[in-house]
């Protein structure tokens, strides 16, 4: 295979704990992971050249080794002695910096992309064993579905399919560094941590009233004291016919669950119209593969 198209899904998190602090510096963390049908576009190509090249349509994302795609490329390069090179063309639409893994979800998209180019054969487990080498979040980028992530996000659990709900996304112009909003979280007995069994019965009951009650993510502690605006989505978001709004990872995305599709145009069409956020999108859960061949 001469070249390969993919689709590079973002997620959410219905739940997000941090348990504590390795020695390392890593945070242990569980959290209840769910792909939405929001994604970015990979074209990968083998080349003579004996190279990494990478095309990007933004140009604030680097285009060398301080790429995620980069470093998938070079570390399935190196492990299983590819000697082409390979062009990868990203084109992206899930926002930036916003806690959505869109980084994490293109390198995994690269490693599968990688397998299947390459006919590497090789297994979903040890590609995920690579993937936390690249980043915390890219193991479950590389599963993708409804899923518990646990120790630093490479132990994997998946749950059934939450179902296919509307998801409204909303980015505030301003953009979050993960590594500070971690760094700022003091976890002590004041801190309220999900109740992350509860949430996971939920979803195995279909039970959406409760899974409601039960998403709560512990970082907007520290997020929303450094941007209030993403408390005036949330609130906006339920305001306008939102089953639940939470702000995803470490920020500033927020995203509103819908069980009804014309509130959520609607309240997609308001949000829009107050300029509260600067990207909007309007979309659904994903419950198949994060990374689709196209």
């Amino acid at each position: 295979m001469q070249d390969i198209k993919l689709k590079a899904r973002a997620k959410i998190n219905l739940s997000l704990d941090v348990m504590g602090v390795r020695q390392d510096g890593y945070h242990l963390v569980s959290m209840v992971m769910q792909n939405i049908d929001l994604y970015d576009e990979i074209t990968m190509e083998k080349t003579r050249e004996d190279i990494i090249r990478i095309n990007t349509n933004m140009s604030i994302l680097p285009n060398d080794e301080n790429n995620l795609c980069y470093k998938a490329a070079a570390l399935m390069r190196e492990k299983y002695h590819i000697k082409d090179g390979i062009f990868i063309n990203l084109s992206k639409k899930i926002p930036i910096a916003a806690g959505m893994a869109g980084g994490s979800s293109d390198a995994a998209a690269v490693m599968k992309g990688i397998n299947e180019m390459f006919d590497l054969g090789i297994k979903e487990e040890e590609l995920r064993e690579d993937a936390v080498k690249i980043g915390a979040d890219v193991p479950y980028c590389i599963m993708g579905g409804t899923a518990l992530s646990e120790g630093i996000g490479e132990i994997l659990t998946r749950l059934p399919f939450v179902g296919e709900l509307d998801i409204l996304i909303a980015k505030p112009d301003i953009s979050v560094s993960t590594k500070s909003v971690y760094e700022s979280l003091v976890l002590d007995e004041n801190t309220k941590h999900p109740d992350t069994l509860a949430m996971i019965n939920a979803i195995k009951n279909k039970d959406y009233k409760k899974m409601y009650e039960n998403m709560s993510n512990v970082l907007e502690s520290v997020t929303i004291t450094m941007h209030p605006v993403i408390a005036k989505i949330k609130e906006m978001m339920e305001n306008h016919g939102a089953d639940k709004a939470l702000m995803s990872g470490s920020g500033p995305t927020v995203f509103g669950i819908f069980e009804d599709s014309k509130k959520a145009m609607k309240a997609a069409e308001f949000i829009k119209e107050s300029s509260i956020a600067k990207e909007v999108f309007l979309t659904k859960t994903w419950g198949m593969l994060p990374c689709q061949i196209m």
